[in-house]
C-alpha cells in the first residue's frame, strides 16, 4: 500500500471547501464535510455542511450536521441544525435538534423528526379530486385563482 492510500485511510472524514470566488450551478455530493463560502445553485448532500459568512445556497440540503452562518434558500434535512446570528434562511427544516441564535432571519416551517434523513418523510402530495365536470383535478391547474366547489343540489318536494 502506498503512502497516499494510507493517509486517506487515516482521515475518515475529509473536508472539502468551496471558496468565496467559486459559483457552482448543479448538485454537490460529498462523502465528507463541506465548507461553503461561495455560491451553489443546486442540492447539497454531505455528512456535515458549514455555510460560511459569505456563502449563498439555493437548493435542498441533506446532511447529519448543518451550520448556517449566511444565506440559505431551500429545505434542510439534518440530525442537527444550527442557525447562527446574522444567517438568513427561507425554507423548511426537518431535524432532530435545532438551535437558532438571536438576530437570525428564519422564514419557513420547523419539523422535528426522529430520523429526518429518511426520504420517506416527504411532504404530503395532493390527491386528485373530481371537479364540477367530473374530471380529476390534481390542484396544479395554472392560471386559476381561488377554487371551484360544487354546491349540493337543492331538492324540491
Amino acid at each position: 500500500m502506498d503512502t497516499s492510500a494510507r493517509a486517506q485511510d487515516s482521515n475518515p472524514l475529509s473536508i472539502s471547501t468551496i471558496s468565496e470566488d467559486l459559483t457552482i450551478t448543479g448538485n454537490v455530493t460529498s462523502k465528507g464535510a463541506l465548507h461553503l463560502d461561495g455560491q451553489v445553485q443546486g442540492d447539497v448532500h454531505c455528512v456535515a455542511l458549514v455555510l460560511g459568512e459569505n456563502a449563498q445556497l439555493e437548493g435542498s440540503v441533506v446532511a447529519e450536521d448543518v451550520m448556517v452562518r449566511r444565506r440559505l434558500i431551500g429545505s434542510v434535512r439534518a440530525l442537527r441544525v444550527t442557525l447562527q446570528s446574522k444567517s438568513y434562511v427561507e425554507g423548511n427544516l426537518f431535524h432532530k435538534s435545532l438551535s437558532i441564535e438571536q438576530d437570525t432571519h428564519f422564514e419557513g416551517e420547523s419539523s422535528p423528526s426522529e430520523d429526518p434523513l429518511l426520504a420517506s418523510a416527504k411532504a404530503p402530495t395532493v390527491e386528485p379530486q373530481p371537479n364540477h365536470n367530473g374530471r380529476l383535478d390534481d390542484g396544479n391547474q395554472r392560471g386559476l385563482k381561488g377554487f371551484i366547489r360544487e354546491l349540493p343540489e337543492s331538492r324540491s318536494a
